[in-house]
């Protein structure tokens, strides 16, 4: 009689989710393990925020551009699918801060805003002198209190002061979570700074000794390799490359899970469309607001309601090489609070990315919407694309009007880690552990927003279903 085999429901077919049922099936097929996985998404299409429009010779990024290429679980699930030879680095070049209508060149040697070499830092217009001499205290102020969660915002505040921050850092770590620093968790977002104040005090002098040496001078022929890596097809076709190595039998599109109870060991997932399924393992790849509601009967899963999500859009813009008058010596700049701008940064995508235009044509792509500045997200396509036009006109001389743009909106996407947000994950863990167990958690709500930290998060998953089921690995 064949062994019946157990049932693994994987919850969200974003990149965590694909991730998970990628590793999944791989092992099962390998080890011929008595499992079965059912990925369902309730969307028409699996991929998440990876999302590319190839138009006119243009390859677009409706969602991220890229991944950190020293975060290597992206660049092994690339080589798992055969993506590996369409990977590409980005072009270096001077970034920028936009500081009262002026830009201003990124400090040289900073690492996210903190100064690591003091002559540039010395030198930049970023800061008045009074902000420059309030930074210095940083080389005589104490540590913080040991294992204190506290804000991004205050941390650096009181090691850097309020200029360096609104001016330099705020710009640059706002971009990634789209939030306010203010509330961000210093813990769950940026731990190794942290770590640098509790071991070497001085913040600056910390981030100088632990950050690694410059390579030597490149041969003159030889390009500067970028620090971030993305695909020439587009972001798409890598979660379509993995979606194509699983069992098409396996996946479920277009069906939203309501709801989940425990019944006995098992698990009861009731569909939108009046279906269930039962499971003897779930991971959840979902938004926190969706796990919550998924999970509504167990009231452990309730701070979640509470943390926030902010809401952004992209805006990208193509034109010819002649519409911008006044080309700038770089790849993209940031932009201050303190200044009337709606759109948070811009990337001359042209230049970072030389795949993604045709000859002869220029690829901006702006970004609008952060915590506190939501409104924008919500115009309509004519009314954000004048807006972001504005915004580039006091900064570029562009005299055209597009030859086409694409907004992308993503409402309640970008999950704000706010201050305790790590021990909140670990008490709805312990929960989950002792009154669900064989349920795991897995997205960008949880353990890093990146597209590689949700591959890890995917992994992880895998590995505690295994363990959970008991089955050989």
């Amino acid at each position: 009689m064949a062994e019946e085999k157990k049932k693994v429901a994987i919850i969200g077919g974003g990149i965590a989710g694909l991730t998970a049922a990628f590793y999944l099936q791989k092992i099962i097929n390998e080890k011929k393990l008595p499992l079965e996985v059912k990925l369902i998404e309730a969307s028409h299409r699996l991929g998440g925020k990876m999302q590319t429009v190839i138009r006119d010779g243009f390859t677009i990024e409706r969602g991220p551009d890229s991944f950190l290429a020293r975060k290597v679980s992206m660049i092994r699930l690339a080589k798992e699918v055969g993506m590996e030879d369409q990977l590409v680095s980005n072009s270096t070049g001077k970034s920028y801060v936009l500081v009262n209508d002026k830009l201003y060149s990124m400090p040289g040697g900073s690492i996210m805003g903190i100064p690591t070499e003091i002559g540039p830092f010395i030198t930049t217009g970023l800061f008045s002198v009074p902000g420059k001499v309030r930074a210095a205290a940083d080389f005589i102020l104490p540590r913080s209190a040991s294992n204190v969660d506290q804000s991004l915002g205050k941390f650096f505040r009181r090691r850097l002061g309020d200029e360096v921050v609104e001016n330099l850092i705020e710009p640059l770590l706002s971009g990634i979570y789209a939030g306010d620093i203010d509330q961000m968790s210093l813990m769950s977002t940026f731990p190794q700074f942290y770590e640098v104040e509790q071991k070497h005090r001085s913040l600056i002098l910390g981030m100088k000794k632990t950050t690694p040496a410059k390579p030597k001078t490149q041969a003159s022929n030889e390009k500067k390799k970028g620090a971030f890596l993305t695909f020439k097809s587009g972001l798409q076709s890598f979660a379509e490359s993995i979606e194509a190595k699983l069992d098409p039998h396996s996946i479920l599109k277009g069906h939203r899970v309501d709801k989940i109870t425990k019944v006995n060991k098992q698990y009861e997932l009731y569909l939108n469309n009046g279906e269930t399924l039962a499971a003897d393992c779930i991971v959840a790849a979902t938004p926190h607001k969706i796990t919550q509601s998924m999970f509504s009967d167990y009231e452990f899963f309730d701070p979640f309601k509470s943390v926030p999500s902010t809401s952004v859009a992209t805006v990208a813009l193509a034109f010819p090489e002649q519409a911008i008058k006044k080309d700038i010596d770089g790849t993209g700049f940031v932009v201050s609070r303190n200044g009337d701008y709606s759109i948070t940064a811009c990337t001359w995508t042209h230049k970072k990315w030389e795949h993604s235009t045709p000859k002869g044509k220029v690829l901006l792509r702006c970004y609008v919407g952060r915590a506190g500045d939501e409104t924008i997200v919500d115009l309509s396509d004519d009314r954000i694309i004048q807006i972001v036009l504005d915004d580039l006109s006091r900064t570029m001389d562009i005299s055209m009007q597009p030859d086409f743009a694409v907004v992308s909106r993503w409402k309640d996407s970008m999950p704000q880690y706010t201050v305790g947000h790590k021990k909140r994950l670990e008490s709805i863990r312990k929960h989950i552990k002792s009154e669900l167990p064989g349920v795991f958690l897995a997205s960008a709500s949880f353990g890093g927003v990146g597209l590689p930290d949700c591959i890890d998060q995917g992994e992880e998953a895998v590995k505690g279903v295994l363990e959970y089921l008991n089955v050989t690995e």
